[in-house]
């Protein structure tokens, strides 16, 4: 059979278009009025979700999402398959995609989860690389979108570390959705520039802007949803000593959400370390958002799965 494909992938913030994703997060929000509405995967079709990095958020919200739809999870972890050991990843895309109905991939390299896909004739889904991580936003969309009843317009300002996936997927993901993204950080911690560019060109178009600033206190005055994550991800334990003191002056506190909008909300991916991103009192707080964010993993990439295959 060819390689070749034209099947839909999810891979970065950006291969949804503004039109695209309201449709996502429309579903999305229907899905969690009624979570069995949609059954693409009844069989069950299996969904391979495949796991290089721990996970609880993510492991959960997929195995269950895939469940519902009516399919099989056949969840995978590196240490237990050929990839563990080098197989190239293109093989395993080969192998997979005459099984299942769709491949979920949390890994390091962007790079190779877009190799997998170019393999690939079934969707493949980025549950997390360390370039991007776009179903988590997809989760944060649904939950602004609940709490503020739009997003166009809506300003979010970004605490921590410039560099990181979540940071890129804020500024795509909200460049898109027609936001105003900013994002504070550090000198040494700053975002990818060809991805603050490309988020630069989506605002352009949507209405929304695109903001990277130095002050934490600049970013939140007047924003409408402060978000922040742990200062030291996956992979980078050994600094976690020298990334306290440069990311303290941008930790997510009470005083920070006086300066912010009236109403406004705080979200933080998971897991959270308190007293450190964020103060105890603000994640436990009337204005954290996190848990229902937590929750909206599984509706927002239900959502996702069910219009990849209707598309596949």
């Amino acid at each position: 059979m060819s390689e070749q494909t034209t099947v839909r992938h999810f891979l970065r913030d950006d291969d949804l278009s503004p039109a695209e994703q309201a449709e996502v997060l429309d579903l999305a929000a229907a899905l969690k009025r009624d979570r069995f509405a949609a059954r693409p995967l009844e069989g069950p079709r299996s969904v391979a979700v495949i796991f290089d990095k721990p996970s609880t958020r993510t492991r959960v919200s997929f195995s269950v999402g895939v469940a519902e739809l009516g399919g099989y999870p056949l969840v995978i972890d590196s240490a237990g398959s050929q990839l563990g050991r080098g197989e190239p990843v293109a093989d395993t895309a080969r192998v997979l995609d005459r099984q299942v109905a769709a491949i979920v991939w949390r890994t390091f390299a962007q790079s190779d989860l877009e190799a997998v896909a170019a393999a690939s004739r079934v969707p493949v889904v980025n549950a997390l690389t360390d370039e991007f991580h776009p179903c988590q936003l997809l989760a944060d969309l649904l939950t602004v979108r609940e709490r503020h009843g739009r997003l166009a317009g809506v300003t979010l300002a970004y605490l921590g570390d410039g560099a990181n996936n979540m940071a890129h997927s804020y500024l795509l993901a909200g460049a898109t959705a027609g936001m105003h993204v900013r994002i504070a950080c550090p000198e040494g911690f700053d975002p990818d520039q060809a991805v603050l560019a490309r988020a630069h060109e989506i605002a352009a178009q949507t209405g929304g802007s695109v903001a990277h600033v130095r002050d934490a206190a600049h970013a939140a005055e007047g924003a409408d949803v402060l978000a922040t994550d742990t200062w030291v991800s996956m992979g980078q334990e050994g600094e976690a000593g020298s990334r306290a003191g440069v990311f303290e002056p941008f930790a997510v506190t009470e005083q920070l959400m006086r300066i912010s909008a009236a109403g406004s909300i705080v979200l933080h991916c998971l897991p959270a370390y308190r007293g450190k991103e964020i103060e105890a009192a603000v994640i436990d707080g009337p204005r954290s958002a996190v848990w229902d964010e937590a929750e909206n993993r599984l509706h927002a990439q239900k959502a996702l799965l069910t219009w990849l295959l209707e598309r596949a």
